[in-house]
């Protein structure tokens, strides 16, 4: 008799998703070091056993079937050996604070913002005069006369009183700071809940935040280009600590 087909469950989509993002920024790495390195793809191969072809689809992030061992292998040859651990439980609250996982968050964007030589602020006043009202992290870009305020969401609770208070804070920092472009960006947590809600929810919002997340991943990680005019969303994995871009809606006639 054949065999029944086992049914996908969210967990199995969740840890595909994770695979996936893993072996994506492992593969990056290993083409920077054997760039570093000045080795060719076939080169590297034959130093750990396998093929050129193998090597190119690692890089090209589609090694989530690799063995341990090859990239184990990989970060001997290229001297960045890999290092593995699991993190603490999930619900693990011992000697973390109450908005653990938010604090994770800005200080992922922070990080990225001194990464970039730009000065981010934790829990940026966007009137002065009364610091209750604040955006989670700002960044001053001067090299595009720009202010990113950047909301971080471990987790949704009113998405439209969020939105509203996200529009006060722009109006606000606008009149704080009217030398600067002000723009806005939310760095969400990519938990399993958090996209089925951004999925159910699609249109509202692709029309609460137009900006092209593609570009404010890069705005925000690189540096290089403005960041966009219009608001926009991208996910933070804390698998990684990476940013990630949130792909639309596909409207249908």
């Amino acid at each position: 008799m054949p065999r029944p087909r086992r049914r996908t469950t969210e967990h199995h989509r969740e840890t595909r998703r994770r695979a996936t993002t893993v072996a994506i920024v492992l593969g990056t790495e290993v083409r920077r070091a054997r760039r570093r390195r000045r080795l060719t793809q076939g080169r590297l191969g034959a130093l750990i056993g396998v093929s050129q072809a193998e090597v190119s689809r690692i890089e090209r992030g589609l090694g989530v079937r690799a063995p341990l061992e090859t990239w184990i292998a990989l970060g001997v040859a290229l001297e960045r050996p890999v290092a593995i651990q699991l993190t603490r439980p999930l619900g693990d609250q011992r000697d973390a604070p109450a908005d653990g996982g938010h604090l994770e968050i800005q200080e992922a964007v922070l990080r990225l913002a001194r990464a970039t030589d730009r000065p981010g602020t934790f829990e940026t006043p966007t009137r002065p005069a009364d610091p209750r009202r604040s955006t989670d992290v700002g960044i001053r870009d001067a090299r595009h006369r720009a202010r990113i305020l950047v909301e971080c969401w471990n987790s949704f609770g009113d998405l439209g009183e969020a939105t509203r208070a996200t529009h006060r804070k722009l109006a606000e920092a606008a009149a704080t700071w009217p030398e600067d472009r002000i723009t806005s960006v939310w760095v969400v947590r990519a938990s399993a809940t958090n996209r089925r809600i951004v999925a159910r929810f699609a249109h509202v919002v692709d029309a609460a935040f137009p900006g092209s997340s593609r570009q404010w991943v890069r705005a925000l990680t690189v540096g290089d280009i403005p960041p966009p005019r219009e608001p926009g969303l991208v996910w933070f994995d804390p698998a990684t600590g990476r940013l990630t871009e949130h792909r639309r809606a596909r409207m249908t006639s």
